[in-house]
C-alpha cells in the first residue's frame, strides 16, 4: 500500500478513456487547503467572508468526486449500466400490485361513478323540465286555439240569419235538413222569423211567437233580443208537442196556430 502511495505521488495518473494528465486527487486537496490556509493568514486570520466559504466547499466536493471516480473501477460502470433497469422492473412490479389491489380499484374508481351519477341525474332533470315546459306550451297553443275558434264561431253566429242558425240546431233536437222546409213555412207564417215580432191582441213575442214571450226566459235571459235564444226555446216547443217541425207545420195548417 506505501508502495503503491510513494508511486502515485512520483508519476501522474492518466485519465483511461480522454488521456488527459491529472495529479492524484489527495494532492489536490492538500493544495487547496494550504492555499486556503495560507489565505486566512494574508487577511490576518479574519472570518472569510460567504463567497469564499462557499468556493472552498465547492472546490472540495470536485475534488472528491473526481478522485472517486478515478479509482472507481471499470467494471462498476458496466454494473451500473446492467441495474439500469431494475427502477423500472420495481415500478412496474409495483405498478402490478396497485392494480391488483380490488380496495384500491374501488377507492379510485369511486369519484368517477359518483360525478357519473350526478351527471345522469342533472340530465334527467334537464330532460323533465324540457318536457313540462313543452307540455305547457302545447296547451297553451291549444287554449287560443279553442279561443280563436269560439271567438270565430260568436262572430259567425251573430252574422248569421235566424234561418240559418235555425238550420244548424235541427242536429240537434234529432232531426235532419228535411224538416227545415217545415220550420220555415211555420215560422215564416207567425213571425216573419223576426225577432222583435208582437202580436198585440194575445201578446205573443219573437220568432215562436211564445205566448208568454217570458216563457223562452228558461233558454236564456236575453230571449226578448237573441234569435238563437228564441229559436231554441221554440224548436224545443215544438218537439214536447208536435214531435217535428213538419208535424207542428201540419197543425198550422189545419187549425191556424201551433
Amino acid at each position: 500500500m506505501k508502495a503503491l502511495a510513494h508511486r502515485a505521488t512520483d508519476r501522474r495518473f492518466i485519465l483511461s478513456r480522454y488521456r488527459i494528465p491529472l495529479r492524484k486527487p489527495f494532492e489536490l486537496i492538500a493544495t487547496a487547503v494550504k492555499r486556503f490556509v495560507s489565505a486566512r493568514h494574508k487577511i490576518n486570520f479574519q472570518r472569510p467572508s460567504r463567497v469564499a466559504t462557499l468556493a472552498t466547499v465547492t472546490a472540495s466536493v470536485a475534488a472528491i468526486s473526481l478522485g472517486t471516480a478515478l479509482l472507481w473501477p471499470a467494471s462498476a460502470a458496466s454494473n451500473s449500466r446492467a441495474a439500469a433497469p431494475r427502477p423500472q422492473a420495481v415500478s412496474h412490479a409495483a405498478a402490478t400490485i396497485a392494480f391488483a389491489d380490488p380496495a384500491m380499484d374501488s377507492r379510485t374508481a369511486r369519484p368517477g361513478a359518483a360525478v357519473a351519477s350526478v351527471h345522469d341525474a342533472r340530465l334527467q332533470f334537464v330532460k323533465a323540465e324540457k318536457a313540462h315546459k313543452a307540455a305547457k306550451r302545447r296547451l297553451a297553443q291549444e287554449q287560443a286555439a279553442q279561443q280563436t275558434q269560439a271567438a270565430q264561431s260568436a262572430s259567425s253566429g251573430s252574422s248569421n240569419s235566424p234561418q240559418q242558425i235555425a238550420s244548424a240546431m235541427l242536429g240537434s233536437f234529432g232531426w235532419g235538413q228535411e224538416q227545415f222546409g217545415c220550420l220555415d213555412s211555420l215560422w215564416s207564417q207567425e213571425s216573419g222569423w223576426n225577432p222583435s215580432a208582437s202580436n198585440p191582441s194575445s201578446g205573443a213575442y219573437g220568432i215562436p211567437q211564445a205566448l208568454p214571450g217570458s216563457k223562452m226566459a228558461s233558454s236564456g235571459a236575453d230571449w226578448q233580443s237573441n234569435p238563437a235564444t228564441q229559436i231554441r226555446w221554440g224548436l224545443g216547443y215544438i218537439q214536447g208537442l208536435y214531435g217535428s217541425p213538419c208535424g207542428a207545420w201540419g197543425h198550422e195548417q189545419s187549425t191556424g196556430w201551433y
